[in-house]
């Protein structure tokens, strides 16, 4: 049993269900879970009491102590092709013509070390829960690479096996797998990978690439399959209405609606999240609020593609569970979670013409109980006891943040993003001041920037 104390933050934001924030506030970490939550004075004197002596101390004055955020959308192999020249100004469709010629020449361990680079991204912006959406196989890769580098580097992991097989497509043919491959494959990742008990670090996602990567039919069998698990908490996701195309093309292939398709293919419900949702309806948003169905809101990308700005007032007006996306590095060509939190924030003002349409405080319980809820998650998100411990912490004397103490909270959101100085996982601390602890970065940098040249040579 081993004891963490973080103390002397200069304001604690714990995201529980009365939104408290604690001045000069301290946590208490046993192993994994945290055991309390309070002042600094409130926590020390509990230890005293007690006559306990934590055996490690983070003092953390001039910060701000936050939930660790929480990434329900990725594509981790794009790192390898960020800002690649002849992708960098098209459209959703003329993106991904660009960025399929690179895809058959993935290998296991591009896919391994990409992983690492999007996960120490991330967890270095202040993530400490992420999935991962990969859904294309060549030459041997595997999902366990990607579950390899989280175990590796410490971090909370839901990675979405994804599928392609519909031949004749984007993708060279060689590459299409058989839908019995796809099942099986997704059998065996989750008996080896879920861990389906609370506080578990890995959680395997049943995640088709798109209702048009996969038969109709092959849609629903797989939403049965996720369920066929009963309460182990198998979910669901992918991509849609991200633009106009999805719904012409339901409506051409099957005469369905967006929201009729979901309830025939059985692709609603709590244990199910879409990516992006940009062109979703009134109807669409009270089907999902109806439902509990999730979305994984992708501002970055797509602002960067074109295609538009998804009505996320509106739908959390309806009582929908909307989290935080990245969306791959190569449509984002960054992976940092609370810059994706504060162009959430720009963007529904911007959409909306309304400067009151998203608060501060609005995007970070977005990026934290908002992307536990669509996760499915009912130990991460909140600083509470009983919860994990996943917390991040913030320095607030740097130049970004120097006239912005007026209110240091909203200060992380509005201010230019930074990097945390602090990030604890499942009670184990992974950036200690500004630094990973479970991995050399440069080492691991030129490792990946020599695949990335590899792969546009191709």
């Amino acid at each position: 049993m081993t004891l963490l104390l973080a103390k002397n933050a200069h304001v604690l934001v714990t995201m529980d269900e009365t939104r408290r924030e604690i001045h000069d506030g301290a946590l208490l970490v046993r192993d994994h879970v945290i055991e309390a939550v309070g002042t600094t004075a409130e926590i020390v004197a509990r230890l005293q009491h007690t006559g306990q002596t934590p055996d490690e101390t983070l003092n953390l004055r001039d910060h701000v102590l936050l939930p660790g955020l929480i990434n329900t959308h990725h594509h981790m192999s794009q790192s390898l092709l960020r800002a690649v020249p002849t992708m960098q100004n098209h459209d959703l469709m003329g993106w991904l013509y660009g960025l399929y010629k690179y895809l058959p020449y993935l290998t296991p361990d591009m896919i391994y070390v990409s992983a690492k680079v999007a996960m120490a991204e991330l967890i270095l912006s202040g993530c400490t829960t992420s999935s991962d959406h990969l859904y294309v196989y060549p030459n041997g890769c595997r999902m366990d690479d990607e579950v390899r580098a989280a175990q590796e580097i410490g971090l909370r992991f839901h990675p979405g096996r994804g599928s392609v097989s519909i031949k004749g497509g984007l993708l060279a043919d060689e590459h299409v797998e058989s839908e019995a491959f796809i099942e099986r494959d997704t059998i065996r990742l989750i008996d080896t990978y879920h861990q389906a008990e609370r506080y578990g670090m890995v959680r395997v996602v049943v995640a088709p690439g798109a209702p048009f990567s996969v038969t109709h039919a092959f849609m629903r069998e797989l939403a049965r399959l996720a369920r066929s698990y009963g309460d182990r908490g198998v979910h669901l996701h992918t991509h849609f209405l991200e633009t106009d195309y999805d719904i012409e093309a339901l409506q051409a292939q099957l005469g369905l609606t967006p929201e009729q398709y979901l309830e025939e293919y059985e692709w609603v419900g709590d244990d199910v999240w879409h990516a992006h949702c940009v062109q979703i309806s009134d109807s669409g948003i009270a089907l999902f609020s109806r439902t509990g169905t999730g979305v994984a809101h992708c501002p970055h990308s797509n602002a960067r593609l074109g295609a538009g700005i998804a009505p996320v007032p509106k739908m959390r007006k309806a009582g929908v569970r909307v989290a935080l996306g990245v969306d791959g590095t190569a449509s984002n060509d960054g992976g940092h979670i609370i810059a994706e939190a504060r162009q959430a924030l720009m963007l529904a003002r911007a959409g909306s013409r309304d400067a009151a349409a998203m608060t501060a405080r609005e995007a970070l319980e977005i990026g934290t109980r908002g992307g536990a809820a669509v996760l499915g998650r009912d130990d991460v998100g909140v600083l509470a006891p009983n919860m994990a411990a996943d917390f991040i912490a913030i320095h607030l004397k740097q130049l970004g943040f120097a006239g912005a103490l007026h209110d240091p909270v909203a200060a992380v959101v509005l201010c230019t993003p930074v990097s945390v100085d602090y990030s604890v996982i499942n009670g184990r601390v992974i950036v200690r001041e500004g630094q990973l602890t479970t991995l050399e970065l440069g080492a691991l940098i030129e490792q990946h920037n020599r695949y990335a040249a590899d792969l546009a040579a191709q």
